[in-house]
């Protein structure tokens, strides 16, 4: 028995001596610009309002906890129809660029947004997006594997004379992008299930749909994809050098990061509440 406790005692310090702490280089990369500009013009109000935010990020390393704002930009929006500008200004220095005078984005207009920073300037362009309203948006009852998930059960009608795709923000930094290709010009419906950990009952949410351009519906496949749902928000950090549409005019080899839209969008509110088991 002295010799197994022996033997024992001389294999652990074995093992012991043969740990070793390995330090990985990761591998840094110079900030990018990253352009959060997606504007939502809520048609469906009276009066009509809009969200105008410019948003403005520095990329930051993988292991870094924070991502530094930029305050100290210059932004403003060109109308290219008539050369009227609206100028943005970040007032509580937190990132967030609004509109210095009130401004609702028009139909069939070319509007250009240009970010001066660091000597450095980046331009983009984005027309309206037209989008149709909710129809109704309920608490369903049924569930998917677990049998703890909510349903929510999504109603519209596509406009069936053009090509449509939508953003739906579920809150919670949840979304879901979708195309008309298999509806196009019906009313649609369909469900949305949030996962037990996603949301805790009872809560209220608010719903809200978006018009998208085809090419915004890729690029944010594409990056809900690599950033993952919950983790912030798809502009919270970019993990990889995904091109959007602005554009550096100083350096093209300094790209930045994010996108520049303008949508019509709608919201639906509604009280969720635990299920009768």
């Amino acid at each position: 028995m002295k010799n197994i406790k022996i033997i024992f005692v001389f294999l652990t310090l074995i093992f012991a001596s043969c740990e070793k702490v390995v330090d990985i280089d990761v591998p840094t990369i110079p900030p990018k610009l990253i352009i959060d500009a997606s504007f939502e013009v809520f048609f469906d109000e009276n009066p009509v309002t809009a969200n105008n935010v410019v948003k403005l990020k520095l990329s930051a390393d993988y292991f870094d906890e924070t991502i530094p704002v930029v305050t100290n930009a210059t932004v403003f929006l060109t109308n290219l129809n008539d050369n009227t500008v609206i100028n943005f200004a970040d007032v509580n220095l937190d990132g967030n660029y609004e509109p210095t005078s009130s401004f609702i984005p028009e139909d069939n207009i070319i509007y250009e947004l240009t970010v001066i920073h660091d000597n450095q300037t980046y331009k983009g362009k984005a027309t309206k997006v037209k989008s149709t309203p909710l129809t109704s948006v309920v608490q369903g009852d049924k569930t998917l594997f677990s049998g703890e998930e909510t349903e929510l059960k999504v109603d519209f009608t596509d406009d069936g004379t053009v090509e449509n795709h939508y953003l739906f923000d579920f809150t919670q930094n949840i979304y879901l992008a979708l195309e008309d290709r298999y509806f196009n010009g019906s009313d649609y419906n369909f469900s949305y299930f949030y996962q037990e950990d996603e949301i805790e009952l009872p809560t209220n949410v608010t719903i809200k749909m978006t018009g998208i351009s085809k090419e915004y519906y890729t690029y944010f496949r594409v990056l809900i994809d690599q950033s993952g749902q919950n983790a912030g928000g798809p502009f919270q950090s970019v993990p990889s050098s995904l091109l959007g549409n602005m554009i550096n005019t100083t350096n093209e080899e300094n790209f930045p990061l994010g996108y520049f839209h303008i949508g019509e969008s709608d919201t639906f509110s509604l009280d969720l509440v635990e299920k009768n088991n």
